[in-house]
């Protein structure tokens, strides 16, 4: 690896996954233990001779959450964290500085807008409860939103569980009217949804929907237009919370007492600070990965829908493949 200094150097994978979890991850996603040992040594390879890449994590768990995530196609987890790393620092004003100890990211918190439930579902998965009407638009800008919402996941993908079993969102619309829509250009959602779903290495499972209001619906018929019809598939839609309950589709426990659970919503946002303070320092670390910028196009840069479709081993630049190697196998990313 030279004299270059890694955010983080190689280490020799421990699996701590249950059982059962292993047995998901070999289901669903290809992996096993030669699989994975062989999938982290290109990752890492690639890593290191990659002119694109001035710094990178190169320990297992970050490797791991973009090889789980492309089900271990290794050129599709590179385009990925190729792309991740430009992202973060192209867009450096939402990426950088993922600082839950900034004022208005604390009092952001606090509104409840975006909170994940402490207990998992029975299915192991973390739940998220966005509620976008508790978004104060004369208060918070776009950036604080997807700021929050990148704390978020950065905190919670580091759990190996969560890579594994992915995800799954409860939205309540109550309260998110027209004013809602200017907060994104068309442009600026088209390239959040698209890079939302191709190059953040999560896995979207279930998606819940309540209370969209009616000003809303050409919105949402325009985002859904942009997913992909697998992701699509996983969005529900309901009238109303008690509509939701009676569908049974999640336990009651897990839920805050507002949704008919029985724990407090300010109680699960405490317990949620928590688990995002003792995660600060290491999202703050990520600010020291870099990309050499110029060796991207502008299109790429700026996250162009374009530059996502291209074919090519890092981000879309057919004439330079920079030592990509692996599984061509079809991606099939959840």
């Amino acid at each position: 690896m030279g004299e270059r200094k890694w955010v983080s150097e190689a280490d020799e994978y421990v699996c701590a996954l249950s059982e059962d979890t292993q047995k998901i991850a070999k289901d669903t996603l290809g992996e096993d233990k030669n699989v994975r040992d062989q999938a982290l040594e290109s990752m890492r390879h690639w890593i290191t001779h990659n002119p694109r890449i001035l710094n990178c994590r190169l320990d297992s768990n970050f490797l791991l959450r973009f090889l789980r995530f492309s089900k271990f196609s290794v050129v599709q987890a590179q385009i990925a964290l190729e792309r991740y790393l430009l992202l973060r620092q192209s867009y450096g004003m939402v990426f950088r500085e993922m600082d839950i100890k900034i004022p208005k990211m604390t009092e952001l918190l606090q509104t409840g807008f975006l909170f994940v439930c402490p207990k998992r579902d029975k299915n192991g998965r973390r739940v998220y409860i966005i509620r976008p009407g508790a978004f104060d638009l004369s208060k918070y800008t776009n950036a604080d939103m997807l700021k929050i919402a990148g704390i978020a996941f950065e905190t919670l993908i580091e759990d190996e569980e969560n890579q594994v079993k992915g995800f799954v969102y409860l939205a309540d619309g109550q309260g998110c009217g027209l004013p809602y829509v200017t907060l994104f250009t068309p442009l600026e959602m088209v390239r959040l949804v698209k890079n939302g779903e191709k190059t953040v290495p999560a896995r979207h499972i279930e998606i819940h929907g309540l209370n969209v209001h009616p000003t809303m619906k050409f919105a949402y018929e325009f985002g859904i237009s942009l997913i992909s019809e697998k992701i699509r598939k996983r969005i529900k839609l309901y009238s109303t919370i008690e509509e939701f309950l009676a569908g049974g589709t999640m336990e009651l426990d897990i839920l805050p007492k507002e949704y008919g659970g029985t724990t407090p919503m300010s109680e699960m946002i405490d317990n949620w600070k928590e688990e995002l303070l003792n995660e600060n320092a290491r999202l703050l670390s990520h600010d020291e990965m870099a990309v050499q910028e110029e060796l991207f196009s502008s299109k790429e840069r700026d996250g162009a829908v374009s530059a996502l479709r291209a074919s090519g081993g890092t981000c879309g630049n057919e004439d330079s493949m920079y030592g990509v190697t692996g599984n061509f196998r079809k991606l099939e990313v959840d």
